[in-house]
Formats: structure tokens, sequence, C-alpha cells
């Protein structure tokens, strides 16, 4: 198999340069939950119309995904990098002058949902599969997206600091600021463009993306991955943006909720580059179907010990230490199962077709991750509105990943028949 020629970039500089894209990328993004109550109230608006923004944000970052992939597959990577972090400060600039349901769409959500799509840890991600060698991509696929969830556990508690202290407007004025600093950290992954498919017999060589996709979406266990991956965006998407109006509506103070996202993106750290060391030896299926169960499993638990924490008095002290304990907990496991299921996924794609179009192919797979986000947070502002309560969502969310864990025993993690013919590792 020929491999892709790369630039004489130390395979370190590559990793820590990616990891704090994914970082500064992931932070903003991650932290928009916070900036809900305020801007609803601000503008008068309910939960729907900032829960419609977010999950139309969602699925533009899923609809632009497969397609900033192929372009960054085919042209290289450092060009959509920035464009992906211009249209990103841009929209997080633009919602401060938002001042109808239309406009937050088309900032928060459109402008946004580009900006990720060209500018996220999925980018940072494909461009280790292509400029680092087979034995380090799995680790690398860890440390890019725990790095992600390090931005996660930064932005948190920055969010609630800079929105008390200085509004919400600032705060996103300051996180745009932020994102321009990404820019140039992305020569470091500056991948050569693609050649166009010659005349040579190569299988692993002369494909073309019509053909790649064809191959693709007819391998069964890709399918699986793209299904199963539905509901990690689900899961997430709806905890991101709701999580902190949930815990208010508890009668957890705010605190509580900008802490539980820092823990969540603290533990992601040991649960994403523990998913990555664990990838290069167990079944990478094994892991997915576990990380899937589990999170039902303590999701299970936060809603039992809040039922619990509601009574007035309960055997360990006030509901509210129950409910606060409850919280945190719910943090640190689910961080440590948060973003755990991208670098199997990730590996998974780069076995089963190679390095060529793993920008796009995952892409595709990411894909279906948004189009979950998108139904978790829409169903989740919507559903609120309508019941007063996020339970209806919760229980989905649960059943979800049980099916999610069941979907991914069957894949099968070996290269696609072309590249096995082909003697591909």
């Amino acid at each position: 198999m020929t491999t892709i020629a790369t630039r004489a970039v130390p395979a370190g500089l590559i990793i820590l340069s990616g990891c704090l894209i994914a970082s500064i990328g992931f932070g903003p993004r991650s932290a928009m939950g916070f900036f809900q109550q305020p801007i609803i109230s601000a503008n008068g608006w309910g939960r729907d119309v900032f829960a419609l923004a977010l999950a139309i944000q969602n699925l533009v970052w899923g609809i632009g995904q497969p397609f900033m992939g192929a372009i960054a597959d085919r042209f290289g990577t450092l060009r959509v990098l920035w464009a992906g972090l211009a249209l990103y400060a841009a929209g997080l600039a633009l919602m401060t002058i938002s001042t109808t349901p239309s406009a937050l769409s088309l900032t928060a959500g459109v402008l946004i949902g580009f900006g990720l799509a060209g500018s996220s840890f999925n980018l940072v991600l494909a461009a280790f599969g292509k400029l680092l060698p087979p034995e380090k991509r799995s680790m690398a696929f860890g440390f890019g997206t725990a790095a992600g969830s390090f931005g996660q556990f930064l932005f948190s508690p920055l969010s609630v600091v800079l929105i008390r202290d200085y509004g919400w407007s600032n705060a996103l004025l300051v996180f745009a600021a932020l994102t321009l600093l990404a820019m140039p950290l992305a020569l470091a992954l500056a991948t050569p463009p693609q050649a166009k498919p010659s005349n040579s017999t190569d299988a692993t060589e002369n494909q073309t993306v019509k053909q790649a996709l064809t191959e693709a979406f007819h391998h069964r266990s890709y399918v699986l991955l793209v299904l199963g991956f539905f509901t990690c965006g689900f899961q997430l998407a709806f905890i991101t943006v709701h999580l902190p109006s949930y815990f208010n509506d508890v009668g957890l103070p705010p605190e509580v909720g900008g802490l539980t996202l820092a823990l969540v993106g603290l533990f992601n750290i040991v649960g994403s580059l523990t998913a990555g060391w664990l990838g290069n030896r167990m079944p990478k299926r094994w892991i997915l179907a576990f990380i899937y169960f589990a999170r039902s499993v303590v999701a299970v638990g936060l809603l039992a010990s809040i039922h619990f924490a509601a009574m007035p008095i309960s055997a360990f002290g006030t509901g509210t230490t129950v409910g606060v304990v409850a919280a945190l907990t719910f943090g640190a496991l689910t961080g440590l199962l948060w973003l755990s299921t991208v670098p199997p996924t990730a590996a998974l794609v780069s076995i089963m077709f190679g390095p060529r179009y793993m920008a796009m192919l995952y892409g595709f797979a990411f894909f279906s991750h948004q189009v979950g986000g998108f139904l978790g947070v829409i169903l989740g502002g919507v559903l609120f509105e309508k019941t007063g309560s996020y339970d209806v969502v919760w229980w989905l969310s649960i059943a979800l990943g049980v099916a999610s864990a069941l979907i991914n025993l069957p894949i099968r993690e070996k290269p696609a028949p072309r590249l096995a013919m082909a003697g591909a590792v």
C-alpha cells in the first residue's frame, strides 16, 4: 500500500497542535447550555427557540462534516481548518446581536454549525490518520478526543464566571477571540493535496469518491457503526444543552451545572485516553457496546437519585445535598463515557477503509451522530414546553443506549474486501 507523503513535522508537534485546536474548538460549543437561560430571558423566548437554534447547529455540523472532510481529503486540511475557525468565531460574535429567533438560528445554528464542520476534532483526527504512522493512530485519536474534553473542562466553569461577572454578550465575544487563536496551530496539521485517481491498478490508490461511498454504504459493519453513533449524538447534545436547565428545575444552584459539565470534560480525558489505549488491546466493538450500555445505567442512577433528593429529608441529609452529590457523580461517570466512543469509532473507519477517504467517511458517521444530536436538543426543548419536564427524553436516551450496545456487537473489525485483497493491513 502506498502511503500519503508527509512533511518533516515531528509526530509530537502534530499531536500537540491538533490537541490544542480540538480543545479550543470544542470548548465554546460545549458551554452553549449556560447561555440558554440568559439569552431567552433577555429576549422573552421559550426554551424551544434556543433548542431549535442549537439543534440546527448540530444538524448543519453533521451535514457539513462529510463535505468538509471530502474537501480536506482532496485539497488538504489547512484551508478547511482556517475557514471553519473563521465561521465559528463569526457565529459566536454575531450571537450577541441576534434578537430574533431566525437570527439566532442563523448565527448559533448555521454559522457555528458550518464552523464546527470545518474546525472540530473530527478533522483533527482525520489529519492524525493521514500524518501519523499506523501504530500511533489509535492512541493519537484518544489524545485528540481527550483534548476536546479538556476544552469542555475549561470552558464550562469559565462561561459561568464570564456570564456572571461580565454578561453573556461579552462572554461570547471572549469565546470568539479565543477561537481565532487556533488558526496558527493549523499549520502543523496541513496535509498535502490528494492526487486524482490514476490509471494504476493499485486498489488502495485508484478509487474515486463515488466508489468509496458505494463501498462504505454496502459494508455491513460500517452501516452498523454509523447507526450506533446516532445514539452518541442524541445523548451528548441533550445533556450539553439541557443539563444546566434541568438542574435548575430540580432546585440545584447554577454552579452545580457548571461544575458537573466541567467534571464531564475532566473525566473524559481519562475515558478517551483509556479508550484509545484499549483500542490496541481488545475488540473495539466491545468497547463501544460497553460505553453505550454504561451510559444508560448512569442516566438511570441520576434520575433515581434526583427523585430521592426530592424528598424533604433523606437519610444522608437534605435533598439539595443528595442532589449535588448525584449531579457531581453523574458528571464524573458520564465523563468517563462521554467522547470515549470517538477513538474506537475513528479507528474502525480507518481499519475498514484506510486513510485515503477517512475524513469523508468518518464525516458520514458523524452526520448520523449529529442527526441524533439534532433530535436530542430539539426534543428536549419541545417536550419540555409541552410537558414541563425532561423525563420523556431522559428515558428515550436510556433506551437508545441499550439499543446501540446491541447494534455494535456484530461489527467485524477487518479491512474491506478491496483492501484485504490488496494485502492492506
